[in-house]
């Protein structure tokens, strides 16, 4: 039996117990009654039952209390006990013509939802044969009789039937246990399957991520070639126009940026284990931070970045992550995008999570395309850029817990929010 298998089982085992306290409840309250109003019963057996009840629900209490996990065998055997002693209950209280022999389809009720079918089989014939044997076995109401005719005689000639009345207030206990049993059963259901939609999301997800990764390997290498060839074109073209220095400084440029390009490349293709040796360094947070921010303003030395950092001190200490630096690095990559005059970043930490916030001064995001951002492939920007800055990012963080936001700043432009969980990347899980 697997892990969500022993959870619902656990759930359904409470639901018992609670199921129980309403018929222990019930079964009190009629006792009540009927010595209220006078009617010859044989007290004992019914709080007998009722200890026998509140027996089971004690141990069951104690089950869930010190037991992570609870089988199907186990749950069985509580419902069988539930059956016992309603067997025992009616027995001495009329059997078959007793109007609460529907309290059988309680626990058959809960088998139906919580064991296989087996059990569920097993549970039906038990009841079955129960209440079978309750039709020539059990112990008549004798003493009862003479004045249960009287009082059914009075009652019916005021419209009232004792036994319809018992079986009214059955009616109306099952109608109402029934619903809110299958209420929750309903709900359970409608949690299982969003459960079961989001597995099937993050599936898709990862197959999307492995399908960017294997395309970004195949351009990384097919790229190494073309690179090549504009850097020594470059350097040709500088050496045969020393004459010129604007073209020379222009060459210049390029060949920088064809540098930065085969760094890139190089980055993609790394190999794993190097990268997983990467990850495993410590750092504290707000030298983390500090150093990527300062890397990021190195590359981008036109768009000043404005950064404050606020936490206590000393900051926690994580485990330095590549994937997260770049996904921190593409937000403000996208936030100069919108707005290459400034941005400002403001990073404040707990010693549970992280917030960053991101600003820029950019025209802001329209609402009629506010919920497509972050989705892959769609993008806002003129120069019809791939739009999986941000989808990547979203997927980064969501993989340590993090979530990723933008909306649009009172005063003009967008906000970035990244709020990160620093479980995931504490120092204390390194092994």
């Amino acid at each position: 039996m697997d892990n969500t298998q022993f959870t619902a089982t656990v759930k359904n085992l409470r639901r018992l117990f609670w199921l129980r306290n309403v018929m222990i409840l019930f079964l009190s309250s009629t006792l009540l009654i009927v010595n209220y109003l006078d009617i010859p019963l044989r007290t004992v057996p019914v709080v007998g039952s009722i200890g026998s009840m509140l027996l089971l629900n004690a141990a069951t209490w104690l089950r869930l209390k010190f037991a992570a996990k609870v089988s199907e065998v186990e749950l069985l055997v509580f419902l069988l006990g539930d059956i016992t002693t309603l067997t025992g209950l009616f027995y001495f209280t009329g059997g078959y013509t007793n109007p609460f022999i529907w309290m059988y389809l309680l626990p058959l009720a809960v088998a139906a939802v919580a064991l296989s079918v087996r059990y569920v089989w097993l549970i039906a014939a038990i009841a079955v044969l129960c209440y079978s044997s309750l039709v020539f076995y059990n112990v008549p109401l004798m003493q009862m009789h003479s004045q249960m005719q009287m009082q059914m005689h009075t009652s019916e000639e005021d419209g009232l039937d004792i036994h319809m009345l018992g079986m009214w207030l059955g009616f109306v206990v099952s109608a109402g246990l029934i619903a809110i049993f299958v209420t929750r059963i309903g709900q359970n259901l409608r949690d299982y399957d969003h459960l079961v939609a989001d597995a099937r999301e993050r599936t898709l997800e990862s197959e999307r991520m492995l399908a960017l990764g294997a395309l970004a390997t195949a351009a990384a290498h097919e790229l190494g070639t073309p690179l090549a060839t504009i850097a020594v074109v470059a350097g040709e073209l500088a050496d045969e126009f020393t004459d010129q220095p604007e073209l020379v400084t222009s060459l210049a440029i390029i060949r920088t940026q064809i540098g930065r390009c085969k760094d890139i490349l190089s980055s993609i293709t790394a190999s794993a284990d190097q990268q997983r040796a990467d990850d495993r360094q410590a750092q504290a947070l707000d030298d983390y931070l500090e150093q990527t921010f300062a890397h990021w303003q190195d590359a981008h030395p036109a768009t000043p970045l404005d950064y404050h950092l606020k936490g206590h001190d000393p900051a926690p200490m994580i485990r330095v992550d590549r994937t997260l630096g770049q996904t921190l690095v593409n937000l403000l990559n996208n936030a100069a995008e919108a707005s290459p005059t400034a941005i400002e970043a403001v990073g404040q930490w707990s010693d549970s999570a992280l917030s960053l916030t991101i600003r820029d001064h950019g025209p802001g995001i329209p609402d009629e395309i506010s919920a497509k951002v972050g989705t892959p492939f769609f993008t806002t920007k003129a120069d019809k850029g791939m739009g999986l800055g941000l989808y990547l990012s979203r997927i980064i963080l969501e993989r340590f817990g993090g979530t990723v936001s933008l909306g649009n700043h009172p005063d003009g432009g967008s906000v970035t929010t990244v709020l990160l969980p620093l479980k995931a990347i504490a120092t204390k899980e390194l092994v």
